[in-house]
């Protein structure tokens, strides 16, 4: 292991540990009269993260390996069942530590943001689609990009000109992107209401004239390129090279946090992986800022 992730990981754990001293109630729940777990939840989120940056995502592989190469930072591992099991109760304390850190961070009060989506793939064969536990959520939709269809959901994501995830949610693979951006604010007006004149860079897709009202009431300035039909719309020499922002968080995702191989198979597994790659990349923006390396939205520097 690298000193950098080595480094990481024991801020990560300090980190964690220290927020679940101040607010202990953010911890899954268990019963008051039982045996304590082994793995303490600090752990188990230091862990979840180490296992997004070294690129495993088999459990089964990465208890083995850790077994093998981590024990002088992780005395005692679970089985793959457990830390599965466990994983997935611990979906809103990796939410709220992804929160913390973010806001630990020089970049939370960046005055631009960037929105869009990208697919989160969780089945090809028409058997899954109709068998599996996702059914309901997960649907059809277009990958433009890929110029194919996938069956699957849609991560929405809002993240600073340095890559840093801001906000974000899933959805079904059809969600309307402008009222989906529009529900996350809503779910966390505290947001933009400490933000007045944000601006907020998107693409063609995020358009409408009640739409960019909205936006507007809530302080937040739209910048998009025209689409056919329409007049040219300011700033429009600058949306290819800050648009690459996006598109490079999102094939971060894909290429090196596996997003697209998360092997959830329930909605509770999706969730508590795609936040456990989310973690990941806000994690290693968030010790670079606080050591003062240079902020990078690849994570080659953690590689094993």
């Amino acid at each position: 292991m690298t000193p950098n992730l080595d480094s990481l990981a024991t801020a990560l754990y300090v980190k964690t540990d220290d927020l679940l001293k101040e607010s202990p109630y953010l911890a899954p729940w268990r019963p008051a009269v039982g045996i304590a777990p082994r793995l303490t939840d600090a752990e188990l989120v230091t862990l979840a993260v180490m296992q997004a940056l070294l690129g495993f995502t088999s459990e089964r592989r990465w208890i083995r390996h850790a077994s093998s190469h981590l024990r002088h930072l992780f005395p005692y591992l679970p089985g793959q069942s457990g830390y599965n099991r466990r994983l997935r109760k611990a979906a809103d304390l990796i939410a709220q530590v992804n929160r913390l850190l973010a806001t630990d961070t020089s970049l939370w009060t960046d005055t631009v943001w960037v929105v869009d989506s990208t697919p989160v793939e969780c089945g090809r064969s028409r058997e899954t689609a109709k068998r599996s536990d996702l059914a309901g959520w997960a649907e059809y939709g277009y990958c433009a990009s890929h110029s194919r269809y996938f069956w699957g959901l849609r991560l929405h994501l809002v993240c600073t000109l340095q890559g840093l995830p801001v906000a974000f949610t899933l959805t079904g693979a059809k969600a309307d992107e402008r009222q989906t951006l529009l529900g996350m604010l809503h779910t966390e007006p505290g947001l933009v209401a400490a933000r007045p004149g944000q601006t907020l860079i998107a693409d063609r897709h995020y358009y409408g004239r009640a739409f960019e009202h909205e936006l507007a009431e809530w302080g937040v300035h739209l910048l998009r390129p025209a689409r056919r039909g329409e007049p040219p719309r300011a700033g429009s020499a600058l949306f290819k090279p800050l648009r690459q922002v996006i598109e490079s968080v999102n094939q971060t995702f894909k290429a090196q946090l596996d997003l697209e191989r998360h092997q959830g198979r329930t909605p509770g597994g999706v969730m508590a992986r795609v936040l456990q790659r989310i973690l990941a990349l806000t994690c290693a923006i968030w010790h670079n800022d606080r050591t003062g390396q240079p902020i990078m939205r690849s994570l080659t520097a953690y590689d094993h």
